[in-house]
């Protein structure tokens, strides 16, 4: 721990995935970082299964193994080869003008490789803070508070016990209601959606395959995405779906027979019966877009400076690629011994990201607008659409390489 002064390159905010894993690359390039959260981060905990988990693209699978997060999960991941989309209604049979995905149609179908991995919220947390505590020039500070106060030469930060620290920059990464913009009075724009998402597990009769689906349902999407079995050999999904907040309140207080009957209208029945595992968890919907991504000595990174609607699952992954532009541009600054907070190279970083956060932010409210309307004229067109993208190959290999992140 810090005694009286000390002096980092870059002082992170915020310990979740993104922010923990940002500190874990900077350190890994050479950085000097401290890293500060309200949470106690104990290099290693095991709390038990509790139904949530992250759905990691292909290209953030990689910065997790650069940063040596990854090669650390205690659980295994669940890989997605396959995903099917359908416009579905609950109790009826699917649209039959469907898009499917699969891996063999790409050209990065070398073994091992996936569009993405389904990783227990757990078991991240848990290879997180043992590698944050282990990666040599970070620095934890956690359970902590801190003030700080940006001036135009550094960042000093004071911590509520009374240390006090220095930093060249430093990095927002807590969250959508952050703190570190607020006070830097960067406006956001703030888009609502009249939708809860339930987020939950199951175990299933039949093997997943590897195959996420996602069914288009009038209320929201429907998602079931594939996790690794369970170590009793069970097979195991996550489930994610979107109701107006009465029925997603009317869902999450039915006993665990009927919540699984409503999993079961909205299923695949390729899964066979099902049983629903975990705890269960809802948010209400909304997304939001940061106007700039910097200040003084300031950089928004993750939910601080953009969360959009999960539709796409793309959410923690554009976190991640804001880390994967981040930190080369202040790892050529430190290596040229530069000024890695100057006000141009985060103008670059934002150059960077935000035009591609904006346009997943367009594509997934536009998503969730179009799926959402009855209009039986637009519903044709919408299937219509998508079986267009089924048939030609050179768009669904562009799409596939989106979700992938690569």
């Amino acid at each position: 721990m810090p005694t009286g002064s000390d002096t980092f390159d870059l002082c992170v905010v915020g310990a979740g995935p993104v922010g923990g894993t940002l500190a874990c690359l900077a350190a890994t390039a050479g950085l000097r970082v401290a890293i500060i959260d309200q949470a106690p981060l104990p290099p290693m905990e095991h709390p038990e299964f509790d139904g949530r988990a992250y759905a990691v693209a292909a290209g953030s699978k990689r910065l997790l193994e650069r940063a040596g997060i990854w090669t650390r999960l205690p659980q295994p991941a669940g890989e997605i080869v396959d995903i099917r989309v359908t416009d579905g209604r609950p109790g009826r049979p699917p649209s039959p003008l469907s898009l499917r995905f699969a891996l063999t149609e790409t050209a990065l179908a070398e073994p091992g490789a996936a569009f993405g991995w389904m990783v227990e919220a757990r078991s991240l947390r848990v290879a997180l803070n043992h590698t944050l505590h282990e990666t040599a020039g970070v620095t934890v500070l956690a359970p902590a508070a801190a003030e700080i106060h940006r001036a135009a030469d550094k960042a000093t930060i004071t911590l509520h016990d009374g240390r006090r620290l220095a930093a060249a920059l430093v990095a927002a990464a807590d969250g959508r209601e952050s703190r570190l913009r607020r006070e830097a009075g960067i406006p956001v724009t703030r888009f609502t959606y009249d939708q809860t998402a339930i987020i939950t597990a199951i175990t299933h009769e039949m093997p997943h395959n590897g195959v996420a689906r996602e069914h288009f349902l009038p209320a929201g999407p429907f998602a079931q995405l594939p996790m690794a079995d369970d170590e009793h050999g069970n097979h195991v999904s996550a489930i994610v779906w979107s109701e107006p907040p009465a029925v997603a309140a009317h869902c999450l207080a039915l006993d665990d027979n009927a919540f699984g009957a409503e999993i079961t209208r909205r299923l695949d029945p390729a899964l066979g019966a099902i049983r629903p595992v975990g705890h269960r968890y809802s948010y209400r919907l909304s997304a939001l877009h940061a106007h700039r991504y910097h200040d003084t000595r300031l950089v928004l990174v993750g939910d601080a400076a953009h969360g959009i609607h999960p539709i796409a699952g793309q959410g923690l992954n554009l976190g991640f690629r804001d880390l994967g532009a981040l930190v080369p541009l202040l790892h050529a600054a430190h290596q040229a011994g530069q000024d890695i907070g100057a006000a141009d190279r985060l103008a670059a970083y934002q150059r960077q990201r935000r035009p591609n956060n904006l346009a997943m932010l367009a594509v997934t409210d536009g998503l969730d607008r179009l799926f959402r309307a009855r209009n039986p004229l637009l519903r044709l067109a919408r299937d219509m659409g998508m079986a267009g993208v089924d048939r030609a190959a050179p768009l669904k290999r562009f799409f596939m390489r989106q979700a992938m992140g690569v």
